[in-house]
C-alpha cells in the first residue's frame, strides 16, 4: 500500500512539473441567443473586458462567436447588439486545460431608442428561466462549487439560499419554507425526473449521496414558490437542472479523487467535420473501492456501496433542428448488520439485520426546431426507472437467529412524451405552451410480520397510472420596466380521474434603475405520493382494499410579495414576505395526528391506510439575502430565514410540522489569492445555525413495558432538538499548467466538532432512551486534473 501511494505521489510530481513549464492561454466561445424566441443573434459584439491590446468579436450567421488566445484567469466579458440590452458576465474562470463554451441569451428592448445604450447587470441576480418572476435564483455551479460543507452536492449547495432548511448531516433533503422535500420537483434537460440520489426510496426527493455530478452540470435554476406554470405536479419548490454540452471542438478529460468518489470523464466531437458531442463521466464509491482492495474502516459490513453515469450527446444539424440524448443512473447498496457490528449508527437498529438498495435510472431525448418568424417547439420523450429494495432479519436474544420481519421491493418505470411551444410575438409578448404524458408502471411489494410465521400484506399492486399536464403562459413586457407573467397549469390523474386547473401570476416592476419589487400568486397542487394510493387495508374477514384509492391533489395556494436591490457593482439585497395555504392534505379518517404533509424526510413514506382529503396547513415567513457576487478575488453569502409551518390532522388540532424549525440562519463566504500567474490558493468557510428539528418523545414507561420504543403522539412534534450549529472550512490550491489545470482542496466539516441531535432512541438493552448524534468532524478531500 505504501508503494502505491509513493507512485501515485511520484507521477503527480512528474505531472506537475511537466505542466509548470508556462503560463497557458484558452479559448472562450458560444452562441448568443434571443432570450424570448431562443433564436440565434447574429452580429453581436462580445469583448474581453481590461484586455490589452483589446480582444473581441462580432457573432456569425448561427450567433456563434470565438475569442482565442485569452489569458488564463479570471476574465469579464461584456455583449452588446443593437435595440437589446447589453450584459456584463464577470469574473469568469478560465483555466488552461478546458475552453470555457458560454451560450447567453440577450433581451430585446421594448422601447428601442438607437442613441442610447442600456447597460445591463450581471446576469447572476437573475433566473435563467424569465417566466420566473419571485422566488427563483440561478444556481452557478461555478461559484457554488466554492461553498464549503457541500460536498459537491446541488442539493446541499442549495440548502445555503434563503427559505430552504436542511439541518442533518445524513440527507441531503430541500426543505423549503417549511414544506415537505416531497414537494420538490427534480427536472433535468426540461423532463421531470426522479430523486437523483443514491440509496433514495420511492416516493422522497432526498437520500445520503447524490447521483448528480456537478462536473457535468451548467448553471440551472432553483425555484422556492409561485413558480410559472410550466411546472406542475409540485408544492415545494422545482430543481431546473440542465447539463452542459461537450466540447464540440477539442477533446478533453478529467480525473477525480473525494468523498463522492473515484471520477472519470470525458468530453469531444464525434468527428471534426461535425458540430455533435459527447461528454460521459462514470464514478464510483470511495469506500466501496477501498473495501474492496482490502482496507478495512472499522465499519462491518456498513460500507456504502455505489457507481453512476451521466453523459448527454449533442448532435445539432443544418434544417432539422437540434437533437439531444441524455441519460443519468445509478446503483447502491448497503448492509446494516448488527450481528456483527451490535453498534448502533444513523440507521441501523438493535437487534436487527438489515439491507438496503436503490438504482435509478433515466434515458431522454429531445428534439429542438426552430420555425420561421421566431417560433420554436421541442419535443420530449423519456423513460425512467426506480427500484428500492428493502429486508430486515430480527435477531434473537437467545441464539442470534434471523426471522425476516420486513420484506419490501417497490419498482417504478416512467415513460414520458411531451411537446413545448415557444412563440415570440413581438419584443413585448411571448407566449409558451406544452403538453406532457406520463405512464408510471408500479410493482409494489412490503410485507411486514405482525405474529409468528404472519405476515401482513401492506402493498400488493401491479399495473399503470397515467398523469396528464399541460399549460399555457404568456409574457407582456408594458416597458423595460415592467414585466407580467401569468398563465395557466392542468393536471389529470386518470388512476382515480381527479384533475384540477390551477392559475398563476406574476409581476415584476423595476421602479429604479438597480431596484425592484415583486408579486406572485397562484395555484399549486400534487399527487400524493404515489405508493401511498396503494396501501392495502386488511379487514377481519381476510379481505383486502385500496382504500386511498381515490386520494385527491394536495393543493397550495401561494402568495409571495419580493423586493431586490442591486447594490454596487456586485452586491445584493433580497427580501421576500410570503404564505401558503394548503388544503386536501392525506389524512385518517379517525382522530390521529397523522398527515402525509409530514412525509418524505426519511427513508421511505410511512404507508398510513383508510386517508381522506381533509387535511391543512399553512406556512408563512420573511426570507432576507445580502450577498456579494464573486469580483475582486472574494464573495460572500448570508441569509436569514424566519418561518412558521402548521398543520391539522383529523384530530382537529393545529401544531407544528415535522419541518417547521422556525429559523435558518447562514453565512459563507471565500477569498481567492493569485500566486504569481499559476498558483491559485482559496479559502472558503460557513456558519449554519438552525432551530432543533421536531420530535414526537417517547414514553418510556410504556417503552419498558412493550419492550420496545413507545411514541407518545398526543404531543406529536411538540419536543425539539437542540439548536443545530455547523462551522466549515475549505482550502482550496488550484494550478495552472501548459496543459493540465490541477485542484486540491481539504474541506474541514464540522470544525468545531459540535454535537449535533440526530434522533432520540430506546435502547431495548438497556432499557433507557439514548441520543444519536450526526456526524462530527469530517474532513473531505479532494484532488481533481482537468487535461
Amino acid at each position: 500500500m505504501k508503494t502505491t501511494l509513493s507512485n501515485l505521489l511520484i507521477a503527480a510530481l512528474l505531472l506537475l512539473g511537466y505542466t509548470a513549464m508556462a503560463q497557458g492561454t484558452q479559448t472562450i466561445r458560444g452562441i448568443i441567443t434571443d432570450a424570448q424566441s431562443n433564436t440565434p443573434v447574429p452580429g453581436a459584439t462580445i469583448i474581453v473586458m481590461g484586455s490589452e491590446p483589446l480582444i473581441g468579436t462580432t457573432t456569425d450567421y448561427d450567433g456563434a462567436y470565438k475569442l482565442e488566445n485569452v489569458p488564463v484567469g479570471r476574465v469579464t466579458l461584456q455583449i452588446s447588439f443593437l435595440g437589446y440590452e447589453n450584459i456584463t458576465l464577470t469574473n469568469l474562470e478560465l483555466n488552461s486545460a478546458k475552453e470555457l463554451v458560454l451560450d447567453v441569451p440577450l433581451v430585446e428592448q421594448v422601447n428601442r431608442m438607437d442613441e442610447v445604450v442600456v447597460s445591463g447587470t450581471p446576469d447572476k441576480d437573475k433566473p435563467l428561466n424569465d417566466m420566473a418572476t419571485v422566488s427563483a435564483r440561478t444556481l452557478s455551479m461555478t461559484e457554488a462549487n466554492k461553498y464549503s460543507g457541500t460536498r459537491s452536492d446541488p442539493s446541499r449547495m442549495a440548502q445555503n439560499f434563503a427559505g430552504v432548511s436542511g439541518a442533518s448531516d445524513d440527507r441531503n433533503d430541500i426543505i423549503i419554507r417549511g414544506n415537505s422535500p416531497t414537494g420538490v420537483l427534480w427536472r433535468l434537460e426540461g423532463i421531470d425526473i426522479p430523486s437523483p440520489n443514491h440509496f433514495g426510496t420511492l416516493g422522497t426527493t432526498g437520500g445520503p449521496v447524490t447521483m448528480l455530478n456537478t462536473n457535468n452540470l451548467k448553471n440551472s435554476d432553483f425555484l422556492t414558490g409561485a413558480f410559472p406554470a410550466e411546472y406542475g405536479n409540485a408544492t415545494a419548490g422545482v430543481f431546473d437542472l440542465r447539463l452542459r454540452n461537450g466540447n464540440n471542438e477539442k477533446y478533453e478529460f478529467l480525473g477525480q479523487i473525494g468523498f463522492n468518489g473515484f471520477e472519470l470523464g470525458a468530453e469531444g466531437p464525434f468527428s471534426k467535420k461535425s458540430k455533435a458531442s459527447f461528454i460521459f463521466n462514470y464514478r464510483y464509491s470511495t469506500l466501496g473501492l477501498l473495501s474492496a482492495v482490502g482496507i478495512d474502516f472499522g465499519t462491518g459490513a456498513a460500507i456504502p456501496q455505489y457507481q453512476d453515469i451521466t453523459f448527454k450527446i449533442n448532435a445539432p444539424t443544418k434544417k432539422l433542428g437540434q437533437f439531444t440524448i441524455f441519460g443519468v443512473g445509478g446503483i447502491s447498496y448497503i448492509e446494516f448488520l448488527d450481528s456483527e457490528s451490535g453498534e448502533e449508527d444513523f440507521y441501523s437498529n438493535q437487534g436487527e439485520d438489515s439491507r438496503a438498495g436503490s438504482d435509478m435510472g433515466v434515458l431522454g431525448l429531445t428534439h429542438n426546431y426552430f420555425y420561421k418568424n421566431e417560433a420554436s417547439g421541442r419535443v420530449i420523450l423519456a423513460v425512467s426507472g426506480w427500484n428500492t429494495a428493502f429486508n430486515a432479519d430480527s435477531l434473537s436474544i437467545i441464539d442470534g437467529s434471523p426471522t425476516r420481519t420486513d420484506e419490501l421491493e417497490f419498482t417504478q418505470l416512467k415513460y414520458t412524451a411531451g411537446y413545448q411551444y415557444n412563440q415570440k410575438l413581438n419584443a413585448k409578448n411571448l407566449i409558451k405552451a406544452g403538453v406532457q404524458f406520463d405512464v408510471f408502471d408500479l410493482r409494489l411489494t412490503n410485507e411486514q410480520l405482525v405474529a409468528e410465521n404472519t405476515y401482513f400484506l401492506v402493498q400488493d399492486y401491479n399495473g399503470i397510472a397515467p398523469l396528464l399536464q399541460s399549460f399555457v403562459q404568456w409574457q407582456h413586457r408594458f416597458t423595460d420596466k415592467v414585466t407580467l407573467n401569468s398563465g395557466i397549469h392542468h393536471q389529470h390523474f386518470f388512476l382515480n380521474n381527479t384533475w384540477i386547473v390551477e392559475p398563476r401570476i406574476n409581476l415584476r416592476y423595476q421602479f429604479k434603475e438597480r431596484q425592484s419589487v415583486s408579486i406572485g400568486a397562484g395555484l399549486h397542487s400534487q399527487m400524493q405520493p404515489l405508493q401511498s394510493y396503494f396501501v392495502e387495508t386488511n379487514y377481519t374477514d381476510g379481505s383486502t382494499a385500496l382504500t386511498n384509492e381515490d386520494l385527491d391533489f394536495v393543493r397550495s395556494n401561494q402568495l409571495v410579495l419580493g423586493y431586490d436591490n442591486l447594490i454596487g457593482k456586485n452586491f445584493r439585497f433580497k427580501a421576500e414576505v410570503y404564505g401558503q395555504y394548503l388544503t386536501n392534505a392525506g389524512i385518517e379518517r379517525m382522530p390521529s395526528t397523522v398527515s402525509l404533509l409530514n412525509e418524505g424526510a426519511g427513508f421511505g413514506i410511512e404507508p398510513f391506510d383508510s386517508l381522506v382529503n381533509n387535511g391543512r396547513g399553512y406556512n408563512y415567513g420573511l426570507e432576507l439575502t445580502l450577498e456579494k457576487f464573486f469580483g475582486q478575488g472574494y464573495y460572500f453569502l448570508t441569509t436569514a430565514s424566519i418561518f412558521n409551518s402548521q398543520y391539522e390532522g383529523s384530530d382537529e388540532v393545529w401544531r407544528s410540522t415535522k419541518f417547521n424549525s422556525n429559523y435558518v440562519f447562514n453565512i459563507l463566504g471565500g477569498k481567492e489569492f493569485k500566486i504569481k500567474s499559476r498558483h491559485t490558493i482559496g479559502f472558503d468557510t460557513k456558519i449554519a445555525v438552525a432551530g432543533g428539528q421536531r420530535y414526537t418523545p417517547i414514553d418510556l414507561d410504556a417503552s419498558r413495558l412493550a419492550g420496545g420504543a413507545v411514541y407518545d403522539f398526543s404531543r406529536t412534534f411538540e419536543e425539539r432538538h437542540s439548536t443545530y450549529f455547523r462551522w466549515d472550512f475549505k482550502l482550496t490550491y488550484t494550478f495552472q499548467g501548459k496543459r493540465a489545470t490541477q485542484k486540491f482542496s481539504v474541506d474541514l466539516q464540522n470544525l468545531t466538532g459540535r454535537q449535533n441531535v440526530f434522533s432520540e432512541e430506546y435502547n431495548t438493552r438497556t432499557g433507557d432512551l439514548e441520543t444519536i448524534y450526526q456526524i462530527g468532524f469530517f474532513p473531505d478531500v479532494q484532488y481533481r486534473i482537468l487535461f
